[in-house]
């Protein structure tokens, strides 16, 4: 049967989920350090695939490892919809949400406008930079590889550059909130910082890495501002996805129908509508608490499965040739988010409260 000679990739992709989720339950400073089961996933990927073992595990392991980073991950982003509800925007109230948008939009397009024109990266790797910069990290790129086809290099690289710098945010951001504190009481409340964090920080886990080193007052705003700008991954999914659509060129008529016929399909990625469905079954309050837990357990071993496999077929050298480039752009972008993101936060604040 087709299915068993997927078998021995999935199995060896789970080993890897397992090791990832063994050391974060082991070693619970690595979370801390920002460094989240996802990332730690793809590291051990990335270690075991550079290894001499590489051919043999490409020899009959390879059908496997391809269908765990393609199809395992489009469950995986799916399911994650179970972590997020439709109230949480009525939580962070009308300011949250219009910064979480412009903090979003402004970001993205910047990392496209920068990255292309300025840093000359080919047009991949500048999205998946903005994805993960703009909306929420690891999971963005991967959701976002489906749309663009991307290769595993560009993700890989991506990957780094929100590992590096969301890590940086989680030691900055409490000693700019101490400075502000000291120099400018008053000038932001813990919930506005919340907010702050929650709009400007990359990955969920730093967040909550960010926020908890400052207080539960800050924790909770930043945590649900946060779980509002990854709603937003499902519309930027669509999105780009009509993008990419009416960017490819068709030469004949016949294959012009054809593909209008099963665009939606094709091109509007299906893993994205039932993200938003899954979304809506979860703020309907109907699902219970120890399923829709389970269902988040299962989703976080998907995820790392899924990065595990991306790991192993990602090489030292193809991260190389990639330079410094990607890099720069991230730190433009990381720049942006502290300094643009506040100068959003504060003028969102100022104008909604006059």
């Amino acid at each position: 049967m087709k299915l068993f000679k997927y078998l021995p990739g999935i199995f060896f992709a789970s080993i890897i989920a397992l090791i990832a989720i063994e050391m974060s339950i082991r070693y619970p400073s690595l979370a801390r350090g920002g460094l989240s089961i996802l990332t730690l996933s793809i590291i051990v990927g990335i270690f075991i695939g550079n290894l001499p073992i590489y051919k043999f595990l490409i020899s009959y392991c390879g059908s496997g490892i391809n269908f765990s980073k393609q199809k395992v991950l489009r469950l995986g982003i799916i399911l994650y919809g179970f972590r997020l509800t439709f109230q949480d925007i009525e939580k962070v109230g009308l300011n949250g949400v219009m910064i979480d948008v412009l903090t979003l939009t402004s970001t993205f397009l910047l990392a496209v406008y920068l990255g292309v024109r300025f840093f000359k990266l080919d047009k991949d790797t500048a999205i998946l930079i903005g994805s993960g910069s703009s909306i929420c990290g690891a999971a963005a790129i991967l959701a976002t590889e489906p749309v663009l086809k991307a290769s595993n290099e560009r993700v890989t690289v991506a990957i780094s550059t929100i590992v590096i710098f969301g890590t940086l945010a989680i030691f900055l951001y409490p000693v700019l909130y101490s400075f502000l504190a000291l120099q400018y009481p008053g000038f932001l409340s813990p919930e506005q910082y919340g907010v702050y964090i929650g709009s400007t920080v990359h990955e969920v886990a730093q967040v909550v890495a960010t926020a908890n080193s400052i207080g539960d007052d800050v924790t909770s705003t930043a945590v649900i501002t946060k779980m509002v700008r990854v709603i937003m991954l499902a519309p930027f999914l669509v999105l780009l996805s009509i993008w990419v659509l009416s960017k490819t060129k068709v030469p004949h008529e016949l294959e012009k129908k054809k593909s209008s016929l099963h665009s939606f399909g094709k091109h509007i990625p299906v893993f994205a509508v039932l993200f938003i469905v899954v979304i809506g079954l979860n703020s309907t309050g109907y699902v219970p608490k120890e399923f829709r837990e389970n269902l988040i357990s299962i989703d976080n071993f998907l995820l790392a499965l899924a990065m595990g496999a991306l790991g192993l077929t990602t090489h030292f050298s193809a991260l190389a040739s990639a330079g410094t480039k990607p890099l720069k752009l991230a730190f433009v972008l990381f720049v942006w988010l502290m300094i643009g993101g506040g100068f959003i936060n504060y003028s969102i604040n100022f104008l909604l409260a006059t």
